[in-house]
């Protein structure tokens, strides 16, 4: 091999390494309530193939290097098999941010989606396109592809992933008239379309501040000034008062606490005594549904 080509061998192995898509997901697909193995084949191949859809596709114009990849993952758990090609399952999916001058990575988001009807059959290509509807599979998966880069766009900037959070609702639109569930307002309280439509209202903006304040000036600056961070983050809790005034037990905050709620525990008890009090009093008065976990910061 000649010099030349050597460079430019060089040069594309750098240039993939140096920038790539969005996503580090990790994808697992739990086939325990299925009986027999007859179709391993193509829950391998499903697995694989959505795997390659989250970490391969471009989702931003933002050029990531790997080590700014968001870590996510993706738990689908199948749970009947509807026809020869049709399945009924539901999907979890996690998100976290690498805390700054840190091994820590910090809960960002969590959640289980138990309206996941799907097709797919061995060798078929998943394909999307965020303007139309073509299947449920590819649409709920963008949909929380974005979802995970909204939220965790908002930890970095105030309201920073707001264009993708038009992007997941761009999906949610499209598919108002699919046949699967998930999708309407209809339906329920609790699904797609609230989590982007209440994000997305000035009401729910608290939460989103909430977000970035804890994660900026709180936890980035825990690894050096550790008392001043557990001061922001009361600070940046404090943001979600209103939202609960306004709101009690909303959806959305659920679901920031369903991420949030362990990890708060963790940090305030080893506060200060009053840092304690204060925090635990606020924590149980928006996020009742976790007292228990909240009195453990008082040593109750």
């Amino acid at each position: 091999m000649n010099t030349k080509k050597i460079i430019l061998l060089l040069l594309i192995v750098i240039g993939y390494n140096t920038f790539s898509q969005e996503l580090n997901c990790q994808v697992n697909i739990n086939t325990s309530q299925i009986q027999g193995t007859a179709e391993k084949q193509i829950f391998d191949q499903l697995q694989k193939s959505i795997f390659e859809f989250m970490n391969n596709k471009k989702w931003t114009r933002d050029n990531f290097t790997f080590q700014e990849k968001i870590d996510c993952s993706v738990l689908i758990i199948i749970k009947s098999k509807i026809s020869d090609d049709e399945y009924s399952a539901s999907i979890q999916v996690e998100s976290r941010r690498p805390v700054y001058k840190s091994s820590y990575f910090t809960p960002v988001f969590n959640y289980e989606d138990d309206n996941f009807q799907f097709k797919f059959q061995q060798f078929s290509q998943l394909d999307f396109q965020v303007t139309t509807f073509q299947n449920n599979l590819t649409s709920v998966l963008a949909y929380y592809a974005y979802v995970v880069i909204a939220n965790d766009y908002d930890t970095f900037s105030p309201l920073g992933g707001t264009e993708y959070w038009q992007q997941a609702q761009l999906i949610v639109n499209n598919a108002q008239t699919a046949s699967e569930k998930g999708w309407r307002s209809s339906e329920s309280n609790k699904n797609r379309y609230w989590i982007v439509e209440n994000t997305l209202q000035p009401l729910f903006k608290g939460i989103r501040d909430c977000q970035y304040q804890l994660s900026k000036n709180g936890l980035d600056i825990m690894n050096e000034k550790v008392e001043e961070g557990r001061v922001n983050i009361l600070k940046a809790l404090d943001l979600l008062r209103p939202v609960y005034a306004a709101r009690p037990a909303s959806f959305n905050m659920q679901l920031f606490f369903n991420a949030k709620a362990d990890e708060m525990v963790n940090i305030f008890k080893e506060g200060t005594p009053e840092e304690k009090t204060k925090a635990a009093e606020l924590l149980m008065l928006v996020d009742p549904a976790h007292t228990t976990k909240y009195l453990k910061i008082i040593g109750q």
